[in-house]
């Protein structure tokens, strides 16, 4: 394995939201360094890493050990320039949904130009749809509809698999045409809230009110996937909204007589 290819591998993130189990934390780190992989980042596990973990990670101490404990999920995306959810179950809202294949070659084509993240859900109830919001793509284990259960170690090393055999494929992955510098996770949902303020603001909706309306912008953004400069544009034109809504509130009263429609946008 090339030294490259090596570094590709380091960029990928198995994120846990919230795993029950210290045991099933081990097994996944197990499932994961048989495959070549790495990084594993946990959001709020309910057990803390104890000797259950150790016991079913095999010998993958030094994945547990190196293993990043956030307290909330955009911590442990930040800096993510694709984030991929799994679902076990289809959403009211439709999202672009891979198969495992597909998924481990979207990872190892992002992961060659930055930090990439497959997200697992609760061994319970899997992820939110807050917590897929944050996702550009979905990703489903096709396992029979009677009997559809998986552990959260299986199911990670499915994916695991499939991305060690990409890895081994003789049909080389190409890296994502152009590299463009995509807006990470963080940086989205600076825009996300930002949108949010600027729509109570001008007086369109209040996003609490209305969570199916924020939801569908950010698969909007999240299908576009704007590079900085264009997140950069969009803030600049989300502070100009906020700026000309608050003058017009004001002006009309002015004693200079000034209308609204002549007042300049904030610099941005």
């Amino acid at each position: 394995m090339t030294e490259p290819l090596t570094t590709t591998l380091t960029r990928i993130r198995f994120v846990l939201v919230e795993p029950s189990l210290s045991g099933n934390i081990g097994a996944t780190a197990r499932a994961m360094k048989t495959m070549g992989l790495s990084r594993l980042e946990l959001v709020t596990p309910k057990q803390a890493l104890d000797a259950d973990a150790l016991a079913r990670a095999c010998g993958a101490d030094d994945v547990l050990q190196h293993a990043g404990i956030h307290p909330d999920l955009p911590s442990a995306l930040a800096g993510c320039r694709l984030v991929i959810g799994t679902s076990a179950r289809r959403r009211t809202l439709e999202w672009p949904t891979l198969d495992p294949a597909e998924c481990a070659r979207e990872l190892i084509r992002e992961a060659a130009a930055g930090e990439v993240a497959l997200l697992f859900g609760r061994e319970s109830s899997g992820l939110t749809n807050n917590e897929l919001a944050r996702c550009h793509q979905l990703v489903h284990i096709p396992t029979n509809p009677e009997f559809s259960s998986l552990n959260l170690a299986a199911a990670v090393q499915v994916f695991a698999y499939e991305i060690r055999r990409c890895v081994l494929s003789t049909r080389p992955v190409e890296p994502n045409p152009g590299t463009r510098d995509l807006a990470t996770a963080d940086e989205l949902e600076g825009l996300f809230q930002h949108l949010a303020e600027t729509l109570v603001t001008i007086g369109y909706g209040d996003p609490e009110h209305s969570r199916k309306l924020m939801l569908r912008l950010r698969q909007l953004f999240n299908r576009a996937r704007p590079d900085r400069v264009e997140l950069n544009i969009l803030r600049g034109i989300l502070s100009a909204a906020q700026g000309r809504k608050r003058a017009r509130q004001s002006a009309p009263n002015a004693a200079d007589g000034t209308p609204p429609s002549a007042l300049s946008p904030p610099e941005t």
